[in-house]
């Protein structure tokens, strides 16, 4: 299992390329099932869960082929609808192709979905929307097995009983192919909702009210394959970000989008950041400088979109291990979402938690230990918070990162950070 070595300590200051969103990426790819001509992505990241997916689509007879950041998707050999417990097991979005084969293909066999142990996250949400749209479902086995009665959905109105992303995206594929208008309520309003149904659009699909707490779809006969740019990853981007606040460096992202990204921007400038956005031929940049200075604490509470994401919640944690003052981080979209909080201790931090409470003492520094991922985002948590310690910090079972973050030993050193990659027993 490997690890990384990182020898922190060092000045962070650099510039980094931020890729493609895995969270854009995965629905994107899914919702590519619904095309009936050859159908290409681009800016697409080389990530585990991307590897994944596409094994998985593959496996259904879909012609599906990456080469760099280019996907192409051809459904015309599609022969299954099975997705199997032995690929699903590791990654919750193989539920992101139940609804485009029910509304392609009028049946869907789909593994209960895996993935970062960091809450329940049922997929009972994304069963409601299948069922309003008129699917038939049942959980058999450990599988959602699902038919269309007649061979086509019906539009018909879904109110999630909570903000979902997956069950958002996933009734927002169903609904472009049934017939009639579907209504999503209490839709769930992230970019990443937005990038999808900026792609279906491309691809035919009559949607309105992405990135609002109501969508409208009126659905169509077919859908047509089209070429798409994956919208860049923002948490990548703050995860990278944040690197300048724990160091009082500098780090400049490139090919970013700042829009997507305001409520952590906002608490950068409040920790004492300079935040400095630039667009130079259609490319964003974003430059954090701490200009040497030890950030200020903040609190934050994990709220869906626009709210401040429960993605970036570890590595504010880190950062506020180091920040003058003592801060509050409250979690509230996912239980069991602390587990880093541990880790953070055995480097000395000093974070007390109280349920979804964490209460964070800044410390002056922190020292060297071997810790271990415990899911994605907590693993960055752990890499930003070992490149502010002199000495050597060894991460255990990082494959968690390999799932969100690409390339990240060429990131962190183009910033000034020294880490290297171990295989171990």
């Amino acid at each position: 299992m490997d690890r990384f070595i990182i020898e922190g300590g060092y000045p962070i200051d650099g510039t980094v390329r931020i890729s493609g969103a895995k969270n854009a990426a995965l629905p994107l790819l899914s919702g590519a099932i619904l095309a009936s001509t050859p159908l290409t992505l681009t800016n697409v990241p080389s990530l585990k869960d991307v590897h994944t997916l596409i094994e998985l689509i593959a496996g259904m007879g879909v012609t599906i082929t990456k080469t760099g950041d280019t996907v192409h998707v051809d459904n015309s050999t599609h022969n299954s609808c099975f997705a199997p417990y032995e690929l699903v097991k590791t990654m919750r979005a193989s539920i992101f192709v139940l609804g485009p084969l029910l509304a392609r293909f009028g049946e869907a066999q789909v593994s209960l979905p895996g993935g970062c142990a960091i809450g329940s996250r049922p997929v009972d949400q994304h069963l409601k929307a299948m069922e309003a749209l008129g699917a038939q479902i049942t959980v058999e086995n450990g599988y959602v097995i699902g038919t269309v009665p007649g061979g086509r959905l019906k539009g018909g109105s879904i109110n999630f009983d909570m903000v979902t992303v997956g069950g958002t995206e996933n009734a927002l594929m169903a609904a472009s192919l049934a017939e009639g208008v579907t209504i999503i309520d209490n839709a769930a309003r992230e970019p990443e909702i937005i990038d999808l149904a900026r792609m279906l659009t491309a691809m035919g699909a009559k949607i309105e009210g992405a990135g609002t707490a109501r969508i409208t779809v009126q659905g169509v006969e077919s859908l047509s394959g089209c070429e798409y740019s994956v919208c860049p990853d923002r948490i990548e981007t703050g995860s990278y970000l944040a690197a300048a606040l724990m160091s009082g460096g500098r780090v400049k992202a490139t090919h970013t989008d700042s829009s997507q990204l305001e409520p952590v921007l906002h608490k950068f400038e409040e920790m004492g950041a300079e935040v400095t956005i630039a667009k130079e031929s259609d490319v964003e940049t974003i430059e954090v400088n701490m200009h040497g200075k030890r950030a200020k604490a903040v609190s934050v509470r994990t709220l869906p979109h626009p709210g401040f994401p429960t993605d970036m919640q570890a590595q504010f944690m880190a950062i506020n291990t180091l920040a003058e003052g003592t801060s509050t981080i409250i979690e509230t979209i996912f239980e069991n979402r602390f587990m880093h909080a541990p880790e953070l201790t055995r480097l000395g931090a000093d974070i007390q938690i109280d349920g979804h409470t964490a209460v964070v003492r800044g410390v002056e520094k922190l020292s060297a230990a071997q810790v271990m991922a415990t899911d994605l985002r907590a693993s960055m948590s752990l890499v930003l918070a070992a490149l502010t310690i002199e000495g050597k910090t060894q991460i255990d079972r990082i494959y968690h990162i390999d799932r969100g973050y690409e390339l990240l030993e060429e990131k962190v050193r183009a910033i000034g950070g020294r880490i290297t990659r171990e295989s171990g027993a």
